[in-house]
């Protein structure tokens, strides 16, 4: 059960979002065949979207899950990172939080979308206790489809989360 939380006011996505943050890739960023190493996009994404969430939430928020993470071009050599982060929908104490990662070939001017990912996080308070989180309140109409689609995962990911408990 959360606990009630004092900054239980509304919040839209400005008040948290990260637009293009970036990251220059450099020889050491990559794997053997040249390519940004994954893992690295995975730690950073982890990292800004916990800072949409603790912005949000006006707590301290830890990751929960991490839903449909798909590489869809890779990164290289050269390349910038530019990570978009912020949060579709909040209940009780969690919130999911997208996040679309672009690789930019700065020299050609063009940018390519390399992975899309979405993270669920819980707010704590001091003692380790779930708190709850503002509501968000989506303004555009892209920030309400990501809303109504986030409903969709958080349902999937509760309903497998009950079909698992046969098995333990």
């Amino acid at each position: 059960m959360a606990n009630t939380s004092s900054s239980s006011q509304a919040k839209t996505s400005a008040a948290s979002r990260i637009d293009n943050q970036v990251y220059k890739i450099f020889p050491n960023d990559l794997n053997a065949k040249k390519t940004v190493f994954g893992g690295l996009i995975m730690s950073m994404a982890d990292r800004l979207a916990v800072v949409v969430a603790e912005r949000h939430s006006g707590q301290t928020c830890v990751t929960a899950s991490v839903d449909s993470w798909h590489f869809v071009a890779p990164a290289k050599e050269n390349d910038t990172l530019l990570f978009s982060v912020s949060i579709n929908k909040a209940w009780g104490s969690s919130m999911e939080i997208g996040v679309r990662v672009d690789a930019e070939n700065s020299y050609a001017g063009t940018k390519r979308h390399i992975v899309s990912a979405y993270f669920t996080f819980v707010a704590l308070d001091d003692d380790g206790k779930t708190v709850s989180v503002p509501e968000f309140l989506p303004e555009t109409d892209r920030e309400k489809q990501r809303f109504a689609s986030a409903e969709i995962r958080r349902q999937a990911r509760l309903a497998v989360r009950e079909q698992l408990k046969k098995y333990k």
